[in-house]
Order: structure tokens, then sequence, then C-alpha cells
């Protein structure tokens, strides 16, 4: 069976950090990504600090074969990443015309000017290829395998949706669940030789109280659909309702 390809995220900006706003891209995007067979391995936070986008960016994109960013490609001056991501990969960045010709029809079309702020999402580092933006038009880009988002939810989740066909991905990830009312303590050892017996799958406990008694949720993932039934059938035989 073929390795998939792995990916990671870097989440970028201050405002996730202080708390002021709430990130929903990653999850999204792992959905996304386990739906394509591709190993969604690593995410990492960052503020609006250069260094630390550029060392992270570097660092992740050595290590994994895809890298989604999200934040920091708007119009402001503390929109960094695309500077910083010219900066990784030593490339020249300036406005590009054809990402100036989207944003000029897109401003026509609703009457508004395109002011030296909003061309600033026009600014877009030499060979990259643009990501399409059906949103709000200012595209994203990726450059190697860093694929460079915005922030804002809707608009992430477009050019996700942009940029995941032209991906190859591998075999996707299947789940099944099985609802115990047993305490952790008390399953704890038999799920140890569960997971010793399949070494392909990955099996995880998950706890909940209720009604003042304790259980676990228990889900078994893996590549192979027979394996995890198998697997599931003599988790059921273990702990019979």
């Amino acid at each position: 069976m073929s390795k998939n390809p792995t990916a990671a995220m870097l989440v970028i900006g201050d405002e996730i950090l202080s708390g002021r706003t709430r990130d929903s891209n990653m999850h999204h995007l792992a959905q996304e990504l386990t739906k394509m067979g591709i190993d969604f391995c690593e995410a990492r936070f960052v503020r609006d600090e250069a260094e630390d986008i550029i060392g992270n960016v570097m660092a992740l994109s050595d290590a994994y074969d895809h890298v989604f960013t999200s934040g920091g490609i708007g119009p402001t001056h503390d929109d960094i990443t695309a500077d910083c991501i010219a900066r990784a990969f030593r490339r020249h960045i300036d406005v590009r015309d054809d990402a100036r010709e989207l944003l000029e029809a897109h401003y026509a079309r609703s009457g508004a000017e395109v002011t030296e702020a909003r061309l600033r999402m026009a600014r877009i580092p030499d060979g990259a290829r643009l990501i399409e933006n059906p949103v709000s038009v200012a595209p994203g880009f990726t450059v190697e395998n860093v694929h460079v988002m915005a922030g804002v939810p809707s608009v992430f989740e477009a050019m996700v949706a942009s940029v995941l066909p032209t991906l190859t991905g591998g075999q996707p990830l299947l789940s099944q669940s099985l609802r115990i009312q047993r305490g952790e303590g008390e399953i704890a050892g038999p799920l140890r030789k569960l997971a010793e017996e399949y070494p392909d799958l990955s099996i995880g406990s998950y706890p909940f109280q209720q009604n003042g008694a304790y259980g676990a949720n228990i889900v078994i993932r893996g590549q192979d659909g027979a394996l995890v039934g198998a697997a599931m059938a003599k988790l059921s035989d273990m702990f019979p309702e």
C-alpha cells in the first residue's frame, strides 16, 4: 500500500493567538484533506512577525508534501504573509498584472476605487500560481509546495476548493465508532491489546460522562475498510451491550 501524501498548516495572525478570533480553518482543512487521502500531520500558529512566519514556512515546506497557510494576505500594513513567502523562497515580489486585472475588474463592477491598499492584494511572488477566489476575487497563490490563502473562513474554504482538485490524493481514511458504557480505566487494557493486534489502524478513546455514568466513544480509523470492520467486530465482542 502506497504511503499517502502529507500536509501541514500554518495559521498566521495576532488575532488568533490573542483569542479575538476563533480559528475554524484548520478544522475545515482537516476534513477536506481526509476525504482526499492526504494525511494532515501538523498545524502551527504564529503571530504577525516576519521571522516567525519565514522560519515556520521553510521548516514545514521541507518536512511535508503540502503546506497550507491562512491569514495575512489582505490590504493592511500588517498583512505581511506574501512578502514573507517571497523571502522564504528568495523570490522577487511586486504587483502582478494578472492579479491586478482581477481586482480592477472586480472593483469596476462594484464602482469602488482601486486604492494603493487594495493593490497590495495583487502583490504576488515571481513564478507563483494564482489560487482562484470566487468569494472576494483577491487571489491566493502557490509557491512550490506552499499554498497561501486568506484567513476569512468563507474565502479560505473557497480557496481550498480551488486548490484540492489540482493535488494528488491517496487512500481516504475510513472510520467506525462504538459507544461503550464503561470507564476508560476498565477498557484501557483490552484496547491496548486490540491496538497491538492491528498496528496499521488508529484506535482512539474519547471519554464522556452522562447522568453520573462514565463511558467512552471508541473510534477505529484506517485505510483498509475490511481491516477496520474486523477490528470493530472484535471490539464489539469484547464489550457486548
